[in-house]
């Protein structure tokens, strides 16, 4: 069993920054692949970005591609989401998964079916 705790969502405005942490319990965490997810009011979860237990693979939606970026510590079992010029746009829940078979992160049909999910974290973006 893995539990998955959020961090670091708030209030920023455009063009600003945030890091989010994901901090997970379970000694098995470093042979996890991880992702992020963010959900904005009425509508539907989507796909953020993604990365294999080893830290050299990562996934990205090009909606963040080249402002976001997911590392992970396994020394910590902690996965980071640092985001970067944000926009209005950015504004949702943010929600950290884990499972592990690696081959879900990169098979975008599979994503969504990742097997443990956190709370989730508000970020807002004002304009």
């Amino acid at each position: 069993q893995v539990q998955l705790v959020e961090s670091g969502g708030g209030l920023v405005q455009a063009g600003g920054s945030l890091r989010l942490s994901c901090a997970a319990s379970g000694r098995l965490f470093s042979s996890y692949a991880m992702g992020w997810f963010r959900q904005a009011p009425g509508k539907e979860r989507e796909f953020v970005a993604a990365i294999r237990w080893s830290g050299t693979t990562t996934y990205y939606a090009d909606s963040v591609k080249g402002r976001f970026t997911i590392s992970r510590d396994n020394a910590k079992n902690t996965v980071y989401l640092q985001m970067n010029s944000l926009k209005p746009e950015d504004t949702a829940v943010y929600y950290c998964a884990a499972d592990p078979r690696y081959t879900k992160v990169g098979d975008p049909a599979l994503r969504y079916g990742m097997d443990y999910w956190g709370k989730g974290t508000l970020v807002t973006v004002s304009s």
